[in-house]
């Protein structure tokens, strides 16, 4: 399993650096995996490829303004970037300049506001005590969206809504499950009352969905853990959705990943690891609404999983050849 096998040319042009407007109005591949087709429609035409009974899956993480930028007492800027909570005010981290710091110092973000170092890990992680009255509405005071780096632009205010699903719903994700970012609610309730139902999960995407491979050997790479939960009520759905026979459809790979580990663990909640590359044999899932990913990612190993390698970079060619837009803030592809 090599890792340049998942490699393509993709024109830094082709990279979305905001979304389409409305939402739903972005372009979609559809590909049919056992016809091996492929066709171009708008996002909103998905209501004819959903049927009455099927069961679209959600992940309905919210996104915090991770970013918090700040500056030592000397004066000189350090970003922080938040990864996880241990308490409500102690937090692993990311440091840009981490080596700028000793244990003890702080970081001010503002007067009523600041960070102090506890502790170093590898990698530039460490551990800091927030410092401050209501430490969630100080993160939302100084917190800026952490738009991934490939969008190479500071966050501004629209984000706040561009980034974040219109189901969303439970804070805790660094990273938007961008496949859902195509949604609006119009199109959502428009489909319910088609007879698709909708079960939702919970996966707080973690910095690592950006992490590139590193090894030319794919089963050597290692995956970061995320927190995910999946409610009672979700697991009946999908289970009533294959005794009838209908599709179960994620949207995203983080739904992916999640519906797998419970297939794998039988665990409704807990942190996943999964890394998923072909061959893999899928349990629970039969299409996949998602975004074009980066080369040779995890995400594009696990829609390969899915669809075949070939068909999948075949696709990907053929939206480079007709303009696709990339990446978080760009087009969508639905995988039948």
């Amino acid at each position: 399993m090599k890792l340049s096998d998942y490699d393509y040319y993709l024109p830094k042009e082709l990279i979305a650096k905001y979304p389409a407007e409305p939402r739903d109005s972005c372009r979609l591949m559809i590909l049919d995996r056992k016809r091996k087709t492929i066709e171009h429609k708008i996002f909103r035409d998905i209501y004819d490829y959903i049927n009455e009974g099927d069961l679209l899956v959600l992940n309905d993480t919210k996104v915090i303004p991770a970013r918090l930028i700040g500056n030592k007492e000397t004066g000189a800027k350090i970003e922080i970037f938040l990864l996880r909570p241990y308490t409500e005010d102690q937090w692993e981290v990311l440091i840009k300049n981490i080596k700028r710091l000793k244990t003890g110092q702080k970081v001010i973000f503002g007067e009523d506001f600041h960070a102090e170092l506890i502790e170093k890990y590898e990698e530039g992680k460490a551990k800091v005590k927030l410092i401050g009255k209501n430490i969630n509405q100080l993160i939302k005071k100084y917190g800026h969206i952490p738009l991934p780096p490939y969008i190479e632009r500071e966050d501004e205010e629209k984000d706040k809504d561009y980034y974040q699903t219109v189901f969303a719903r439970k804070e805790g994700a660094v990273a938007s499950p961008t496949a859902g970012l195509h949604f609006t609610k119009e199109l959502l309730d428009k489909l319910q009352k088609k007879g698709v139902n909708i079960a939702f999960v919970t996966l707080h995407v973690g910095l690592g969905t950006f992490r590139p491979i590193t090894v030319e050997d794919i089963t050597k790479h290692k995956m970061h853990e995320e927190f995910y939960h999946i409610p009672d009520e979700t697991v009946v759905k999908i289970k009533k959705t294959k005794e009838k026979n209908k599709k179960v459809i994620a949207v995203g790979t983080t739904v992916v990943r999640t519906l797998e580990t419970y297939a794998q663990t039988e665990k409704k909640e807990g942190f996943s690891n999964i890394f998923i590359y072909p061959p893999y044999k899928f349990r629970i899932i039969d299409a996949l609404i998602t975004n074009f990913h980066l080369p040779k990612s995890t995400l594009l190993l696990l829609v390969s999983a899915f669809a075949d390698r070939e068909f999948i970079l075949n696709a990907y060619r053929e939206a480079v050849e007709r303009k696709y837009r990339f990446f978080s803030y760009g087009d969508a592809m639905l995988i039948l």
